[in-house]
């Protein structure tokens, strides 16, 4: 990786224990949130074809499997080691599951392009740097079928000082520096250049996270 300031690779205990952490860490109300956003707010259809940018552990690809059923796929990619390991120890039972390594900053092979009818990347879009966040939306915009849908689960555009407390302790102690600056990032206009439109936004935590849908049309 090379950059301090990036920290998307996560390696080690965490990696492999991510979601039981962040279960533990939000009083297991991080996997109840999740699992109420992936059946009740993302359009995800029987039959479609989904790429989480950034798989994790492989918690929301098993959601998401239950809604494209045995006609579509979910496909994941990630760049880190431990966490693809316990994302495909994981998810071995699901028929419509890949998992693959990809950086996710770099092209996508051909065969992918105009392939996916959405794409998700969950907390994890605040840890690039800004001209990494444009090579994202330029690689999500070539593997979307056109009217394909990308969501970003992600920290709201908020201004830190007016946050609540248990937020800019977050921030400030346990974040990268880039998700401080995520907060004044301006999120529509990075998408709109790439051709993607806003079609639906809701926020969570005190406004503090926000869900966003956006279309693309090519």
């Amino acid at each position: 990786m090379g950059n301090p300031r990036v920290s998307v690779v996560i390696t080690g205990f965490e990696a492999r224990h991510y979601d039981e952490l962040l279960d533990f860490l939000t009083l297991f109300y991080y996997g109840k949130f999740i699992r109420k956003l992936m059946y009740e707010e993302t359009k995800v259809s029987y039959g479609d074809k989904v790429v989480e940018l950034g798989v994790g552990n492989g918690r929301n690809a098993i959601l998401l499997s239950d809604r494209v059923g045995d006609d579509g796929v979910v496909v994941g990619f990630d760049i880190s080691p431990d966490m693809l390991k316990r994302a495909k120890e994981k998810t071995r039972k699901y028929g419509n599951i890949k998992i693959l390594r990809h950086d996710i900053r770099k092209e996508f092979t051909p065969k992918f392009y105009n392939y996916f009818d959405v794409a998700l990347i969950s907390l994890a879009f605040h840890g690039f740097e800004p001209e990494d966040k444009e090579r994202i939306f330029e690689n999500v915009r070539n593997i979307l079928k056109n009217g394909g849908r990308f969501f970003i689960l992600d920290y709201n555009q908020i201004e830190l000082a007016k946050a609540p407390r248990w937020f800019k302790i977050l921030i400030e102690r346990f974040e990268c520096s880039l998700a401080e600056d995520f907060l004044n990032y301006d999120l529509l206009s990075a998408a709109k250049k790439f051709g993607f439109e806003l079609t639906k936004k809701k926020t969570y935590f005190k406004n503090t996270v926000q869900y966003s849908e956006f279309t693309l049309k090519k």
